[in-house]
């Protein structure tokens, strides 16, 4: 009986080591994976402007009639986040904007720009609750930030310098633009871009 209980419990534990293992090897494969695929970030597409660039100074004046000047040095970073009435898409991440803006106030403003009829954008601004952040109708914010499709996003720090920016489908895609700023990147893309060209180059070394 002794001697069946000995070789029992060494069972058990020759079958926790081999456990361990695979658990190890499994972890190691997941690590494996998510390097793979990598949430991707916002999608820059924009000719005109590139981040690092200073951001257009424009004076414009909220729907709520206040003076706005975007582009000029701040106590925050700005997010512009244009969008339309008419974009489903633009409607769907609302709520993440907004919940970011309460997440990040400390050092964050989020700007809404959009254009055409006044009357349409008020309806819409009291649908979906946006009173509280400034709303700009203007056409010339879109065109001198080179937004070509909806949604969009552009991130200025308080200098006054645009720090990320692109087309946003997604909520990873809205919280990369913040993430490329954190770690002074233009995007995620270029950031593991990077990581991959550090990891190429230990891998000749090695």
């Amino acid at each position: 009986m002794s001697n069946l209980f000995l070789f029992t419990f060494a069972l058990l534990w020759v079958l926790v080591i081999a456990l361990g293992v695979v658990v190890y090897a499994l972890a190691r494969q997941v690590g494996v994976l998510y390097e793979r695929v990598a949430p991707a970030g916002a999608l820059a597409m924009n000719q005109q402007l590139k981040a690092g660039d200073k951001a257009p100074e424009i004076s414009v004046k909220t729907l709520s009639k206040e003076k706005l000047l975007i582009g000029k040095p701040t106590q925050k970073s700005t997010l512009l986040f244009f969008l339309s009435p008419d974009c489903p898409v633009c409607k769907e991440y609302l709520p993440v904007i907004t919940s970011l803006s309460r997440a990040e106030r400390s050092h964050l403003d989020v700007v809404f720009v959009s254009d055409g009829d006044e009357p349409d954008h008020h309806a819409f601004i009291k649908d979906k609750k946006l009173e509280n952040f400034p709303y700009v109708l203007s056409e010339e914010v879109g065109k001198k930030f080179g937004v070509s499709r909806l949604p969009y996003a552009t991130l200025i720090d308080k200098t006054g310098i645009i720090s990320s920016m692109g087309l946003v489908n997604s909520r990873e895609h809205i919280e990369s633009l913040l993430n490329a700023q954190d770690l002074n990147v233009a995007s995620i893309q270029e950031f593991l871009e990077k990581q991959g060209n550090n990891e190429r180059t230990l891998y000749k070394q090695a």
